[in-house]
């Protein structure tokens, strides 16, 4: 994400932003709300004026408009944000306009910013300059690639081919060859996980046929396999010797320490009403929201009395494993400083 601030007076004011990636488009759907104005540039019907008796079709021409948002949608498989709302400035005031924010597309978002949506920014920000990070998870006869976004891992594809003992030296060597040819291209950092030898094996064959891709492979040993062992990887901080943003390892450490207070019966809160109890009474260390609460309007006021009582705010995609778990919990939890009755 590229971002300028222009203005910016007691958090109220512009910030122009550049989306690069697909992450810039799930961060800015978390930053951009209802009654946000929006301005950029898009296509926008007009008449043209005619001479001939029968009207010509009327022709879309790029317009600078601001927006005031009502809706805002993320849509991860085409590689859009969408945000719907009245045209505030610019041609067709009062009329309902959707700008399709795509990788690349500038815009500038006015609004009141929290400290958690600066830091949200400079997160996106810090991230643009680190490649993607492909993980593989390998065993015998199967192997899944994923892709490390921000929101979490996210599913490439899965490649199953027969690899047992039956098969032999010849068979895992047509399965190794499969797999190669689908991650030649990637050109970022690549962990290679799961349990056993297989992935030691794969590497040296790697190493053989596929020189360029093997200077940026890493090996990693995990005990599961499939999703499970991405977050085992995130887990054991491969990632802080990757790359800067350490958001995802961040987030299965604190999830697992809550947890782990939860089983037994140790300082912690969760459901609104416990945590909003406990941050009232001072007792709140660490505050644990899912992002997908962030537009509630107790849920903001409930975090903001917590950072004024010097509670860390931490927040957790729901696209990832623990993130998920918190909203079981009804979405928000809170490591304590000491029990509370």
């Amino acid at each position: 994400m590229k971002a300028e601030y222009i203005d910016l007076k007691k958090g109220f004011g512009e910030i122009r932003l550049v989306p690069e990636v697909l992450d810039d488009l799930w961060h800015l759907e978390h930053l951009i709300e209802a009654n946000d104005l929006i301005s950029a540039i898009s296509l926008r019907t007009v008449d043209i004026p005619s001479d001939k008796l029968r009207p010509e079709k009327a022709e879309k021409r790029p317009a600078h408009l601001s927006i005031r948002v009502e809706k805002v949608a993320f849509h991860q498989h085409s590689n859009r944000l969408r945000i719907s709302g009245t045209i505030e400035q610019g041609p067709d005031v009062g009329s309902y306009h959707t700008f399709n924010i795509e990788p690349n597309v500038e815009l500038s978002v006015t609004k009141q910013w929290s400290n958690m949506d600066l830091e949200r920014v400079e997160r996106a920000v810090q991230s643009s300059t680190h490649g993607n990070i492909h993980l593989l998870v390998i065993e015998e006869g199967e192997a899944e690639l994923y892709r490390i976004r921000q929101f979490g891992p996210e599913w490439v594809e899965t490649l199953t081919q027969g690899s047992g003992k039956g098969q032999g030296f010849e068979g895992k060597d047509v399965f190794f060859k499969t797999i190669l040819e689908h991650i030649k291209a990637i050109s970022g950092h690549l962990i290679i996980a799961g349990p056993g030898f297989i992935k030691d094996d794969f590497m040296k064959y790697v190493r053989k046929h596929g020189e360029a891709l093997s200077d940026h492979c890493l090996i990693v040993e995990t005990r599961g396999t499939g999703r499970g062992a991405v977050q085992e990887v995130i887990g054991q901080g491969v990632l802080e010797h990757l790359i800067g943003d350490l958001q995802l390892e961040k987030e299965v450490h604190l999830m697992d320490k809550f947890l782990e207070r939860l089983a037994k019966e140790q300082p912690v809160a969760y459901g609104i009403a416990e945590v909003e109890n406990a941050v009232a009474c001072g007792a709140a260390e660490q505050v644990l929201v899912v992002d997908s609460l962030l537009r509630n309007e107790k849920i903001l006021s409930l975090l903001e009395h917590a950072e004024k009582l010097r509670a860390k705010i931490n927040v957790l995609s729901t696209e990832f494993e623990p993130g998920i778990k918190l909203a079981a919990l009804g979405g928000i939890g809170a490591l304590l400083r000491f029990k509370i009755k």
